[in-house]
């Protein structure tokens, strides 16, 4: 269990990238989905050790991660936002030097690791290429190949799928599903399908707070029959954002449909629409927008 207890965080420029948060995590993955700038990243880098809080604590399967970092990056595996890799060194000689840094000693051991990864990754066949010349879909396989170097107890991965094509995509979360039964797996994503597809328990974060969490149908649930779909066009968008609560809009076949979170039909031209998780993540959103704006 991943136990996140009021942390705060504010950067030298005043920026206060975490306010507070607390959540208690357990095995299983788990999404923490917000809008870019919602303080993801920030919390990521935390649990990871990698920067400190000015306050709250953190603690994973009993240990202060505060007190103790060393023993909890000695259970850790991170792939963050922005993966790196050294251009000219292939796949099995990078993933060997890594694991090496990692502590894993003994090179029998060692390059059966490596060898497993490779394979469980789909990499293997290209595994004498530099990492360098990949793919961004197979750099972040390869990234999930680092990650897991140890068989950490906790993994955390930052935005793994953005940049992705849709093959990739479904590559990397049948990659992820298949590692996330018995380990503590936090996703940061802005991309509300990968926590619909993934994750059984999730929550949302913005401006630095957690607005919302729960399990994805719970939240889904209450929202049913509140939602309400029109196909409208683009001339009338102002004057019907001025009266109603506009949670989303997307095009559709060149014509732009709104979603209004209303406890009844906004006018009978509305239609009522099962409610999915979006709706779930733009009704969230959906007032802190409005406070932003009246500021």
């Amino acid at each position: 269990m991943l136990v996140i207890e009021n942390l705060s965080k504010t950067y030298g420029n005043g920026v206060k990238a975490l306010d507070d948060v607390s959540l208690s995590i357990p095995p299983g993955m788990f999404g923490l989905l917000g809008p870019n700038g919602a303080g993801k990243s920030t919390l990521m880098r935390t649990i990871a050790t990698l920067q400190p809080a000015d306050q709250g604590r953190i603690s994973f399967d009993g240990i202060d991660i505060g007190a103790e970092p060393d023993r909890l990056r000695a259970m850790l595996g991170y792939l963050p936002q922005d993966f790196n890799v050294y251009p000219r060194i292939n796949a099995e000689d990078l993933l060997d030097h890594l694991a090496l840094l990692k502590g894993m000693d003994d090179r029998k051991t060692r390059r059966a690791a490596v060898e497993a990864l490779l394979v469980q990754t789909n990499l293997y066949e290209h595994r004498k290429k530099a990492v360098a010349s990949y793919s961004g879909g197979m750099r972040q396989r390869f990234g999930i190949a680092q990650a897991l170097l140890g068989d950490p107890r906790l993994l955390i991965v930052d935005e793994p799928t953005a940049g992705l094509d849709p093959e990739e995509r479904n590559r990397f979360h049948n990659l992820l599903a298949e590692i996330g039964q018995d380990k503590v797996i936090l996703l940061s994503t802005h991309i509300v399908d990968d926590v619909a597809d993934l994750c059984p328990q999730m929550a949302v974060i913005a401006n630095g707070r957690i607005q919302l969490a729960g399990a994805p149908a719970d939240l889904i649930g209450k929202l049913q029959g509140r939602i309400w779909r029109k196909s409208v066009a683009r001339e009338e968008m102002e004057e019907m954002r001025a009266r109603l609560p506009i949670i989303s809009t997307r095009l559709q076949a060149g014509h732009t449909v709104v979603h209004v979170l209303s406890d009844q039909a906004p006018d009978e031209s509305f239609e009522a629409v099962a409610a999915d998780l979006e709706d779930v993540y733009f009704s969230t959103l959906y007032p802190l927008k409005q406070a932003a704006q009246g500021d």
